[in-house]
């Protein structure tokens, strides 16, 4: 295979940018009910992700029209590209995979677009698909190997024993766990995620990503876990995974992470249980030497669903340069302002541009995404440079930015 596109095929690409915005979900939703006929392929995927309106299928739509609209400029796609290779590890999705997605993606083309699939679509969409395909293998790779050859990495599913379990709120449970082989553990960039494979009678395994909201220790990790109200998983491990439990754990990976080498200030926004990585970002923090200042800033509804408040506040302790600000939307009646929460009401930027270094700090956002997307826009129109806005979201990134 040629190291470039063609140009004829760059061209055929091009062409198809209007069909694709016209019916590139309805391509992909055929194209995930062809993978899904086999089950050994099914069994790679988060099938969390296919819920909720159809998330995956509209994120990755996305994806390829993006692709077919930059096919002149793929280097604009660099962060996508590492975002995929990073859950494709997690995954342990591996080459031999990719095949069966190209057979299904043609034959989706085909059943959508009909008479307009031509041979010349087909022919040029195949060429692009293995183009992309063979940068995220080449990428997948490399991780694959980092993983491997780093002091307590490894690849696939390593037995990991649940040494203990804490209610950490109404709805929240943090899960502590070490490798059931009794080895180091790799220490994971804060911010980053495990993948687990969890078997569920009569559906086989399922996988799921959890934030670790642990400082990297080289020991253990901790997970800490809502409990949705439809959550398969995480209402089994609410009631049914206990300490002493064994769960199969892919190694940490993700693209969202503290850049430790940046000397800027540091402020960490979340929402709801998106406080897990941030969580893992401020013991970090609070544990390293730097001298930069950090602002934890944390939104919650009240003090039942609020999770590690007190852990939070024993760390600020410890660094003096450490901020933290509690938001609650609707206090309960036990909680206290100044003890429990700080502010009644909802972060704004207003807020943020009295009370931290907006101008000059590294900002890091996670929780739901009309959280994000207010804050994601809100501080790019405050005057937030876009490389010192950082986000993450549970499930696919299906575009926050106005």
């Amino acid at each position: 295979m040629s190291k470039l596109l063609s140009e004829g095929t760059k061209a055929v690409v091009r062409a198809t940018v209007p069909a694709l915005q016209a019916h590139g979900t309805a391509i992909t939703a055929a194209m995930y009910e062809r993978l899904f006929k086999d089950e050994e392929v099914r069994e790679l995927f988060n099938h969390s992700n296919q819920g909720e309106g159809g998330r995956q299928t509209k994120a990755l739509a996305q994806a390829i029209l993006a692709y077919a609209q930059n096919i002149d400029n793929l280097g604009v796609l660099a962060s996508a590209v590492e975002r995929i290779s990073q859950k494709h590890v997690g995954l342990s999705i591996k080459p031999e995979h990719y095949p069966y997605v190209a057979t299904a993606l043609l034959g989706a083309i085909g059943d959508v677009l009909g008479d307009k699939a031509t041979q010349p679509v087909l022919d040029a969409w195949g060429e692009a698909f293995w183009f992309l395909a063979n940068i995220l293998i080449g990428r997948e790779k490399a991780v694959y190997d980092q993983l491997e050859a780093a002091h307590g990495g490894w690849i696939g599913w390593r037995e990991f024993r649940v040494a203990r379990k804490v209610d950490e709120s109404e709805i929240i449970t943090s899960f502590v766990l070490e490798p059931v082989d009794g080895g180091p553990v790799l220490l994971h960039k804060p911010g980053q995620y495990l993948t687990f494979r969890i078997p569920i009678d009569g559906l086989g395994p399922q996988k799921r990503n959890y934030s670790i909201s642990s400082a990297p220790n080289g020991h253990t990790y901790r997970i800490s876990v809502k409990r949705e109200p439809n959550g398969l998983i995480s209402n089994h491990l609410h009631d049914n995974v206990h300490e002493g439990s064994i769960l199969q754990v892919a190694p940490p990976t993700g693209d969202f992470f503290l850049r430790e080498e940046s000397e800027r200030p540091v402020v960490l926004l979340s929402g709801g249980v998106g406080l897990t990585p941030m969580v893992s970002m401020f013991e970090a923090l609070v544990s390293s030497d730097k001298a930069v200042d950090v602002h934890y800033v944390h939104a919650a509804q009240n003090g039942r669903v609020h999770a590690m408040g007190k852990h939070v506040r024993t760390l600020r302790e410890k660094k003096q340069n450490a901020n933290t600000a509690f938001f609650y939307g609707d206090p309960h009646e036990h909680d206290q302002q100044g003890e429990h929460y700080d502010h009644k009401g909802y972060i704004t930027v207003d807020w943020l541009s009295a009370n931290t270094p907006i101008e000059e700090a590294d900002f890091y956002l996670c929780g739901p995404k009309p959280f994000l997307a207010a804050f994601v826009n809100g501080l790019a129109r405050a005057g937030v440079d876009q490389n010192r806005i950082h986000y993450e979201f549970f499930g696919p990134a299906d575009g926050l930015q106005e």
